[in-house]
């Protein structure tokens, strides 16, 4: 009786501490007696879980303290925070389940998510797809996303090559009347944009003016044999001057040494363009703004229409012996060197490929144009470099059809990145010619590093 006194006396001490305490423990024998009834085994078994800890929490604020441990009390402490640790990482409780869940088993194993019946017609426990704005696409589709985003508009189609033939023939009719005794071809327009290669805008072209020249009185002459030592520039020369003096051919007025110069040509085309024609009044006749480039090298022409703005080089051009040559001398002190033009060629090559196999040579050089047109770095390298590569890899590649695009696109930009490293791309149609020779240094390493690093994820060009 003693004992029971002494302990209540202690429990009173403490501000009837123990009373509550007992209170809260009968609680929870209520509560955990009729857990599974309530909340089910999954519940019940998160309740005992807090319980027990708090119960322990209990225990040791009834049970005596040894006055004589000075640890006891700061291990309480600890003993106490693990076990309100424990009762922060218990488990939530599920949600209460729906009348629908109640006959399935409280173990079953988590089902797919399954859609809303009203926004899908997939049935019930199959796999929910992906929406296509977020499907990885293949880097073939790509491609063909790509080159539909490429097309010309068609006003552009239709509208630039019958404003350029009317520039044309503005400009024809004057050299007729300003140089009735030069022999001057019949202009012609030329450019991706009449080859169908033409991507993105049209907003240039070529006007081509051939020099007719009497083949007995002219001869070529190749570079490779001057003394710039490059066999995609030629001489004409004037030949047989002791039977024919200088002033039997037309041309002969633009004659330095005795070689026909096509900067004298172009200098005195250049005048005529800035200062002769009245490219207001053919402006206004043809309803746009037409103006001579007056600092450019080359013979070039900046037209503005309400729908379009245009951009068209005249190319003095002279064909003898199966070859087309230009008017373009190289920067420096050489003035009467005519660099030899393969476009013709090329296109006429690519065209009679693709006719045969039904290949996508020209879809792939129309996607790679358009990489090199909207990257500023890779400019030098559109046209005339890519159609050359593109009929190498014809002759050792056979399979180009559109299903095979990705590869055959994959492969252009290893070959391309090859021939910057070594600095040489050789032309397809005379081998001694190195396309890169007129690159620097600096374009080819800025050109081949940016190539190299769309190798492994060729997706970044477009």
């Amino acid at each position: 009786m003693a004992a029971f006194w002494q302990q209540r006396g202690r429990r009173q001490e403490s501000g009837g501490l123990g009373s509550v305490l007992d209170g809260l423990g009968s609680v929870f024998d209520v509560l955990l007696a009729n857990a599974r009834l309530v909340l089910g085994v999954s519940g019940a078994a998160v309740l005992a879980i807090a319980t027990l800890a708090v119960k322990r929490l209990i225990d040791r604020a009834t049970s005596p303290r040894d006055e004589g441990d000075p640890k006891a009390e700061q291990k309480s402490l600890e003993d106490s925070w693990q076990d309100l640790a424990l009762i922060k990482t218990t488990p939530k409780p599920t949600k209460k389940q729906r009348r629908e869940d109640l006959s399935e088993p409280l173990l079953s194993p988590a089902r797919p998510v399954v859609p809303d019946p009203r926004g899908s017609s997939a049935p019930l426990g199959a796999p929910q797809v992906q929406s296509s704005s977020l499907r990885c696409l293949t880097l073939q589709e790509k491609l063909l996303s790509h080159s539909s985003q490429l097309a010309v508009p068609e006003f552009q189609v239709s509208l630039v090559p019958q404003l350029a033939r009317s520039i044309c023939s503005q400009l024809q009719n004057f050299l007729r009347s300003k140089f009735p005794e030069l022999p001057f071809g019949r202009p012609s327009l030329s450019g991706a944009l009449l080859d169908g290669l033409e991507v993105l805008a049209a907003d240039h072209i070529h006007l081509m003016l051939p020099l007719v020249l009497d083949s007995g009185l002219w001869s070529l002459i190749s570079g490779e044999d001057t003394v710039v030592r490059n066999p995609q520039y030629w001489m004409i020369k004037r030949i047989d001057l002791g039977y024919f003096p200088r002033g039997c051919s037309p041309w002969d007025r633009f004659m330095v040494g005795r070689y026909l110069s096509s900067s004298v040509l172009n200098e005195t085309l250049h005048k005529l363009l800035v200062a002769s024609i009245n490219w207001p009044a053919i402006g206004g006749l043809l309803g746009c703004a037409i103006h001579p480039v007056v600092a450019s090298r080359e013979l070039k022409l900046e037209v503005k229409h309400d729908q379009v703005d245009l951009s068209i080089t005249l190319l003095p051009v002279v064909e003898m012996e199966d070859k087309v040559l230009l008017a373009v001398p190289p920067e420096g002190l050489v003035e009467n060197l005519w660099l030899e033009s393969f476009y013709r060629a090329e296109v006429s090559r690519l065209k009679e490929l693709d006719a045969a196999d039904s290949g996508a040579r020209q879809l792939c050089l129309r996607i790679l144009n358009g990489i090199c047109k909207r990257q500023p770095r890779l400019h030098k390298l559109g046209g005339s470099p890519l159609s050359h590569l593109i009929l190498h890899l014809s002759d050792t590649a056979s399979d180009w059809a559109e299903e095979s695009l990705a590869d055959r696109f994959q492969q252009v930009l290893e070959e391309l990145v090859a021939s910057l490293e070594k600095g040489v791309l050789p032309c397809y149609f005379n081998p001694k010619i190195n396309l890169f020779s007129g690159l620097l240094e600096e374009e080819i390493d800025e050109m081949g590093f940016v190539l190299y690093r769309a190798i492994t994820e060729p997706e970044v060009l477009l």
